[in-house]
C-alpha cells in the first residue's frame, strides 16, 4: 500500500469513528451473543470454538515463539474488516493517543516534523511549548532521541519516541545548519494544543478564511465561534470555511458548527440504526453567523463530521460547496472499552444528510486498499472536467452542482429545488482541482527548497545574510517586504541546487516553474521566521480552489436570500 493511501487510511479511521457519539463504555464481549445465526448456520459460538481450536493448534504446534499479543490483535482486526472499512481495533498505545487528540491537547514537547531525504527534520515548533522555549527551530535535524539513532526513523516514529507522560522528559540531539557540533536539548514533556482550527485571518478586507481542518474534538464549536468573532473585529462580511483534510471527529462538534450557520430547527443529520427504532434526528441549536454569505471547502479527504456540515449547509442552500467530491464516510462507530486500555470501533448506523441523502460510499467491492485509494483516481477523473459558464450572475438562477453528478438511486432535493445524489460523498457545487504538490518536479523543488532555505534561515547563503533569522517571531502577520523573494533570492537558490546536484533540477525546470520556486521558498522562509502558520498562508495566497471559492461568495450570497425568504445576506 502506498504511503499517502496509509496516512489518508489511518487519518480517516483515527478521527472519524467517534461520530457516533461519546464514548460508550459497552463491555459486552462481542461473541457472547449465540443465540444470534447468521446464514449458512455460523453461529458466533461456532466462531469462537474454531479460533480458540486454531489457536490451540498453534501453541502446542508452532515452531517458534507465539505473541500472543499481536495475533489476538490481528484476529480482532481481520474479523473487522470483514464488516466494513471503518469498524477497526485500536491497541492501547493508538486508543490513548486518539483519546488525547479528541481532547484537543497531547502531551509531548510541541514540534512540527517533517521527513527529508536523509532524516526527520523540524519544521517549525508550536508557540508556547517546551519546544520552542527550549529553543528547536526550522531546519534542525533530529539524529538521536533518548540516546537511539533516529537518522532512518519515520516521523511517526519520531513522534511516538517523543510524546508521552507529562512531565517526564526527552532528550534529543539534533545537527544545524551553521553549527560546529551536534545540540542537545532535554525538554519537559508538557500539554500540547492541538486545535481544530489551524488558521483564521482575513485573505481580503471583508473577506475571511477559516482553516477547521484538524478533527472535530471537544473544543471545535467553541474555536469556530471565537475565530468567527475575531475576524468580525477585523470587519469581517463573508467567509471562506475550510474544511480539506478534515477527517471527522465527534457527531456533537459537528452539530455545534452547522448550528452556527443555520437557523433554529433546521435539520442538519439524521442517524439510522439497528439500535433505534426511530432514526434520530439532530436539529440547529440556532445560527449565531447566518447573516454574512458562505462558501465551505471540501476535498477528497474530507470525511465524516466535515461531510455532515457540508451536506446540511449544501441541502439548506445556506453556503456553496467548492473543491472535490468528499470522502463518502456515512458510517457510524461508537466505541467498546476492551480489557487492557484497548478499544474496539463497531459501526453501528448510518447517517442522512437533511434531504434524505445517505453519503457512505460503496465497499461492498474490492480491497481496503480500493476502498481509500480508487476514489482518489476517480476524483481526480472528475475533477478535470471544464468549469461550465456560470448562469447564477444574474442572480436568477440558483447554482447547480458542477459538473452534474452521475445518478446513484433517487434524487434528492435542496431547499431551493437543486438536485443532488447520494452515495458517493458530497459533490461540490464547482468542483477544482487542487494545486499540483505531487509531480516528480515539484516534488523536486519542495524538497531543494527546504535544504536551501536551511542554509539562508542559519545566514549561510552569502550575500543573504539579512536573511538568518535568529529565533521565530510567532503570532507575526507577514508583510510583503518580508523576506521578499527577489532575483538575488533566486540566482542563490540556481547556485545551491547545481552545487548540491543531488535534486534533479535544472536552470531549465527552475525558469518553467519559476512561480512555484517562488512560492515554496517564500513559504519555507517564512515558516522558519514567524511559524507554520505563516508559511501556510503564503500557500493559501496561490490555492485555486480558495481562489475560486473567494470569487463563489457573491452566489453564495444570491443563493442563501433566494432561500432565506428575500432577506438579505451580507
Amino acid at each position: 500500500m502506498s504511503r499517502r493511501f496509509g496516512l489518508v487510511a489511518i487519518s480517516i479511521i483515527i478521527t472519524a469513528t467517534l461520530v457516533g457519539g461519546t464514548f460508550g463504555r459497552h463491555k459486552k464481549p462481542l461473541l457472547a451473543a449465540r443465540e444470534t445465526t447468521p446464514a449458512k448456520g455460523v453461529t458466533a459460538g461456532k466462531v469462537e470454538d474454531d479460533f480458540r481450536e486454531a489457536l490451540d493448534t498453534v501453541s502446542a504446534n508452532y515452531a517458534g515463539e507465539v505473541d500472543y499479543e499481536k495475533a489476538n490483535q490481528a484476529a480482532i482486526q481481520g474479523m473487522l474488516w470483514t464488516l466494513d472499512p471503518h469498524s477497526t481495533f485500536f491497541p492501547r498505545d493508538e486508543f490513548k493517543k486518539m483519546r488525547e487528540d479528541q481532547d484537543s491537547r497531547i502531551y509531548g514537547i510541541g514540534v512540527n516534523i517533517l521527513r527529508h531525504r536523509d532524516g526527520v527534520y523540524v519544521q517549525s515548533a508550536v508557540e508556547n511549548t517546551p519546544a520552542a522555549r527550549a529553543g528547536l527551530r526550522y531546519g534542525d535535524r533530529i539524529v538521536e532521541v533518548n540516546g537511539l539513532d533516529a537518522r532512518d526513523w519515520s516521523t511517526d516514529q519520531v513522534s511516538k519516541r517523543v510524546r508521552g507522560d507529562r512531565g517526564e522528559t526527552v532528550t534529543l540531539k539534533v545537527e544545524r545548519a551553521g553549527a560546529l557540533a551536534p545540540l542537545y536539548f532535554t525538554i519537559m514533556r508538557d500539554a500540547v494544543p492541538v486545535p481544530s482550527i489551524r488558521a483564521a485571518f482575513m485573505v481580503r478586507p471583508g473577506t475571511g478564511y477559516i482553516g477547521l481542518t484538524g478533527s472535530f474534538q471537544h473544543t471545535t464549536g467553541d474555536e469556530l465561534r471565537k475565530a468567527i468573532s475575531d475576524l468580525q473585529e477585523q470587519g469581517l462580511k463573508q467567509l471562506v470555511l475550510d474544511l480539506r483534510n478534515n477527517p471527522g471527529g465527534l457527531l456533537d462538534q459537528a452539530i455545534a458548527v452547522a448550528s452556527q450557520f443555520l437557523p433554529r430547527g433546521q435539520v442538519i443529520v439524521s442517524i439510522r440504526g439497528r439500535e433505534y427504532n426511530e432514526p434520530i434526528v439532530h436539529k440547529s441549536t440556532g445560527a449565531d453567523y447566518k447573516d454574512f454569505p458562505l462558501v465551505v471547502l471540501v476535498n477528497r479527504n474530507s470525511a465524516s463530521a466535515s461531510e455532515i456540515v457540508a451536506g446540511a449547509i449544501q441541502d439548506h442552500d445556506r453556503g456553496l460547496i467548492v473543491g472535490e467530491t468528499s470522502f463518502g464516510k456515512g458510517l457510524v462507530q461508537r466505541v467498546f472499552l476492551l480489557p487492557l486500555g484497548t478499544g474496539l470501533h463497531l459501526t453501528m448506523a448510518k447517517y442522512y444528510t437533511p434531504s434524505g441523502r445517505l453519503i457512505q460510499r460503496d465497499y461492498s467491492n474490492g480491497s481496503l486498499h480500493d476502498y481509500y485509494a480508487r476514489h482518489e483516481l476517480d476524483d481526480q477523473k472528475s475533477a478535470t472536467a471544464p468549469a461550465p459558464s456560470d448562469p447564477t450572475k444574474s442572480g436568477q438562477v440558483p447554482p447547480r452542482p458542477q459538473p452534474a453528478p452521475t445518478p446513484n438511486g433517487p434524487a434528492y432535493k435542496s431547499s431551493a429545488g437543486r438536485v443532488f445524489y447520494g452515495g458517493g460523498g458530497i459533490t461540490p457545487d464547482i468542483i477544482v482541482k487542487p494545486m499540483d504538490f505531487s509531480s516528480p518536479g515539484r516534488r523536486r523543488i519542495s524538497e531543494a527548497a527546504f535544504f536551501f532555505v536551511r542554509e539562508l534561515a542559519a545566514g549561510l547563503v552569502p550575500g543573504l545574510e539579512s536573511y538568518r533569522v535568529a529565533a521565530p517571531q510567532y503570532g507575526r502577520t507577514p508583510h510583503p517586504t518580508d523576506y521578499p523573494v527577489n532575483d538575488r533570492v533566486i540566482e542563490a537558490f540556481r547556485s545551491f541546487v547545481k552545487r548540491d546536484g543531488t535534486f534533479g533540477l535544472s536552470g531549465a525546470h527552475i525558469d518553467a516553474d519559476l512561480d512555484f520556486v517562488k512560492m515554496r521558498i517564500r513559504a519555507e522562509i517564512l515558516t522558519a521566521a514567524f511559524g507554520s502558520e505563516a508559511g501556510n498562508r503564503v500557500t493559501l495566497e496561490s490555492d485555486p480552489q480558495l481562489l475560486r471559492a473567494i470569487e463563489a461568495l457573491p452566489d453564495a450570497k444570491r443563493l442563501a436570500e433566494s432561500v432565506y425568504q428575500g432577506k438579505p445576506v451580507g
